[in-house]
């Protein structure tokens, strides 16, 4: 059986533990806290490890996801978390443009790691204020190649579309090796 390592990662608040917890096929691993600080006024409780998920796709593939913490305070997590993935996935809150600029500056992080694959995943795009994809693409001034995909983390489609996106995008970048 083949096993791919996928990290979920963006800014603060943007859905990561939801988008896992909305896929995975078993009881996810989550290290959620409640929030002491400031940022509780946003959400009441963050990821201060990593969220662990699994999801099945056939007899011979299994992903494993871990999702990263978004606030920078745990961020000594991120490059412990990359260790080994074939492909990560940004999310991004896509209505709340204050946290782009974090968001590409953890696609650059990242990037910084392994030179593998990744998607944007605009996260709430079921939300009438939701920036495009393609805007959010401009904003974050990606490359033309780089998928930046719809999502809503909490319907399991729309993260098992952006899932399989991922791994196409893995598969092809090792046909091209």
């Amino acid at each position: 059986m083949q096993t791919v390592k996928m990290v979920v990662t963006g800014p603060f608040a943007a859905g990561k533990t939801e988008f896992i917890q909305t896929i995975s096929e078993i009881a996810v691993v989550s290290t959620e806290r409640q929030i002491s600080d400031f940022t509780r006024t946003v959400k009441s409780s963050t990821t201060v490890a990593m969220d662990f998920g699994r999801i099945t796709v056939d007899d011979d593939l299994v992903l494993y996801l871990f999702g990263t913490p978004g606030q920078k305070r745990f961020d000594f997590m991120w490059e412990i978390l990359a260790e080994g993935m074939l492909g990560f996935i940004v999310l991004i809150d896509s209505t709340r443009s204050e946290t782009f600029r974090e968001a590409k500056q953890i696609i650059d992080i990242f990037r910084s790691y392994s030179d593998t694959p990744f998607v944007v995943a605009a996260n709430k795009q079921d939300l009438e204020d939701a920036w495009p994809p393609e805007d959010i693409r401009i904003v974050l001034e990606l490359e033309p190649w780089v998928k930046v995909l719809p999502c809503v983390a909490k319907d399991k489609e729309s993260v098992k579309t952006v899932l399989l996106e991922l791994l196409y995008t893995i598969l092809e970048s090792y046909d091209h090796n």
